[in-house]
């Protein structure tokens, strides 16, 4: 969890954000939370108790832990209201798309990307998007949103990793252990055309930093730098459609945290650079 203040300090300390662009969020209330995860589902998780809806999350369940989970969608939520507002927006921290509408998993009590993919629908978005590049299968999303065609849930994972089974989503890339740059971002390309085909008006971008070579619970082989040009074809591409997008980071475990922090802080600086120049909203 360190890596989130990390991010936020590294940035800061190399004098790239402007004050005026770091927002707090509130905690979701029910009221969002309910459109996404099942009642029974959410008492458990106010009462605090273990059943078989919570105790699959691999973590403590407390009151400050669900009030973390709580804040987190609250930040996924206001981060897509910005990207409304100024074509994209970061929520540092955020991903966790584990989470089922009723019951937790992989270190996910709440699925913030679903949260707030429904709290934008509620607000008159039509089509919204995810692109989940986590390492690992973007499970919970996948089956929240499976035959709704509202939402493109799209996820490029390595195939002989957790979870197991695997969910579907609207497109699944499932890639080989140890593919390196060049082959994921061929089929990513390919992938992302039928993701822009779509025409959404909001994309969630789940851009985990686990897909690099030296991460504890992957098993792919991406560098630095196909890191960064995975995140330059999604930005890039939404940018250049007039698309909002949204950026949670999700999994990342190098052996080196700093490897970890500078892959989440080199996405936001790809979106920073995309901020300057306003673009005409997809409709």
């Amino acid at each position: 969890m360190e890596k989130f203040q990390r991010v936020l300090d590294v940035l800061r300390s190399a004098g790239e954000l402007d004050p005026s662009v770091l927002l707090e969020p509130e905690p979701a209330g029910d009221h969002d939370l309910g459109r996404v995860h099942t009642r029974e589902y959410l008492d458990d998780l106010e009462r605090l108790d273990w059943t078989p809806r919570t105790l699959w999350s691999e973590l403590p369940l407390t009151a400050e832990i669900v009030h973390a989970y709580r804040l987190a969608c609250g930040g996924t939520m206001l981060a897509a209201r910005e990207a409304l507002r100024a074509g994209f927006g970061v929520n540092i921290g955020g991903g966790f798309h584990h989470a089922f509408a009723d019951r937790a998993e992989g270190f996910c009590y709440l699925n913030d990307l679903a949260v707030a993919a429904r709290a934008l629908q509620a607000d008159g978005l039509e089509r919204v998007a995810v692109v989940d590049l986590d390492v690992h299968q973007g499970n919970g999303t996948a089956a929240i949103f499976a035959g709704d065609p509202s939402v493109f849930t799209f996820s490029m994972h390595q195939q002989n990793n957790y979870p197991m089974p695997k969910q579907s989503s609207t497109l699944d890339v499932g890639l080989a252990d140890r593919t390196e740059d060049a082959e994921y971002l061929e089929r990513l390309d390919r992938a992302l055309e039928q993701v822009w085909a779509f025409r959404p008006q909001l994309l969630l971008y789940q851009a985990g930093a686990d897909p690099y070579r030296e991460d504890l619970l992957g098993g792919l082989a991406l560098t630095f730098e196909g890191m960064e040009q995975r995140d330059r074809r999604v930005l890039d591409g939404s940018a250049s459609r007039g698309i909002p997008a949204v950026i949670t980071f999700g999994g990342g475990y190098a052996r080196d945290r700093e490897d970890t922090v500078r892959i989440h802080a080199t996405t936001c600086r790809v979106a920073l650079e995309r901020a300057a120049t306003p673009r005409e909203r997809a409709s």
